[in-house]
């Protein structure tokens, strides 16, 4: 928005604003230096303001903001859960990091040609990124996989695998 200038740079630098507030927080409640209950407290006139800015923004003359304020509107529930829920984080970097990989395949590669092709790769990146949050090794997994397909065998499990108490 800021890049767009006009009102729609006014708008974005509120907003702006109001995010490195929210953020300051946020930080302070993640290393333990603000309570949580004063943090939804601090954030109840962070989130007023946003709201008006984005209210103010979807009827707006610029069409590209205003119908992204308006986007951001329709989630505004959402937009707010990591205010109330401990353990949401206010970005979506993990989620961003997982699906990494598979970004910058499709830049290099540029994807896949067939349907088949397509479902490889999905199913590959799944199976990768699956592993790598259990910190199983990637070519272990892949070649029991094979050995198990050329022996008519089913494939080995994608599931945690799980440690079996002492009996005793």
């Amino acid at each position: 928005m800021i890049g767009r200038g006009g009102v729609s740079k006014e708008l974005g630098e509120g907003l702006k604003c109001q995010a490195q507030q929210m953020f300051h927080w946020w930080h302070r409640v993640r290393d333990g230096s603000l309570a949580r209950s004063s943090f939804r407290s601090y954030m109840t006139p962070v989130r007023r303001e946003v709201e008006r800015l984005l209210e103010a923004g979807s009827c707006g003359e610029e069409n590209k903001t205003a119908g992204m304020c308006r986007d951001i509107l329709k989630r505004r529930q959402a937009l707010w859960t990591f205010v109330h829920l401990e353990g949401v984080e206010p970005t979506n970097n993990h989620g961003e990091r997982a699906i990494r990989s598979g970004v910058l395949w499709r830049q290099i590669s540029f994807g896949s040609h067939s349907a088949r092709g397509s479902r490889f790769v999905e199913t590959m990146l799944s199976v990768v990124t699956t592993l790598k949050q259990q910190h199983r090794n990637v070519l272990d997994y892949l070649t029991v996989a094979c050995q198990a397909t050329l022996c008519d065998e089913p494939a080995p499990s994608l599931l945690p695998h799980r440690q079996t108490p002492p009996s005793g």
